[in-house]
């Protein structure tokens, strides 16, 4: 995993450049930003649903229908809907959703930082991107009312810390690297007559 790590480097800065650029956007677009990522849950959820109806009428077995899929597919379509007609209430869900997400992910990192500590020095920075992430969702799990405006200000916060300290273990990884084995090669030389 380590020597993973190291190859692709260029990923880990990658990833943390986009944070950054989401950060931004989260600051000098927030209105947009909440409203996009809502868009395309409730987008997502009715498309999905709508594919769960058909696939369950495809699934025909001796003239059954598959009732789970079409329920599945009927309660995709309702959120998909109510997603639009009611965007607020599914700007809450989606606030919860995120906050799970970065709970989870963070104490993923945290698990990774404390295996890596004797193959890689600065796991710190990878454990403290971890700290952040569970930080930010308890956080956010425990004021959800306070705005949606100032939640999407926190997560571009949280966006452009943790891909400051992405670009940082990036640069970090890619110092680990060990020198190259390739041969230079000699210039060419035209044959002597």
């Amino acid at each position: 995993m380590f020597n993973l790590m190291i190859q692709n480097w260029w990923a880990m800065a990658l990833r943390g450049l986009v944070a950054i650029l989401f950060g931004i956007a989260a600051f000098m677009l927030p209105g947009f930003i909440l409203w996009v990522l809502v868009a395309l849950f409730g987008a997502y959820a009715l498309v999905d649903g709508i594919f769960a109806v058909i696939e369950s009428y495809r699934r025909d077995v001796r003239g059954e229908r598959w009732l789970a899929l079409l329920f599945e597919g009927l309660v995709g379509i309702a959120i998909g809907v109510l997603t639009f007609v009611w965007p607020r209430l599914t700007a809450m869900g989606l606030i919860y959703l995120i906050a799970f997400w970065a709970v989870v992910t963070g104490a993923l990192e945290v698990i990774t930082a404390v295996k890596l500590r004797h193959e890689i020095r600065g796991e710190w920075l990878m454990a403290l991107i971890g700290i952040l992430s569970m930080a930010f969702g308890l956080l956010l799990a425990a004021f959800p009312v306070a705005g949606m405006l100032s939640v999407v200000w926190i997560i571009g916060a949280y966006a452009i810390a943790v891909g400051v300290l992405m670009i940082a273990l990036a640069f970090k990884l890619r110092s680990l690297r060990p020198p190259s084995r390739e041969i230079p090669h000699a210039p060419y030389a035209a044959p002597s007559h």
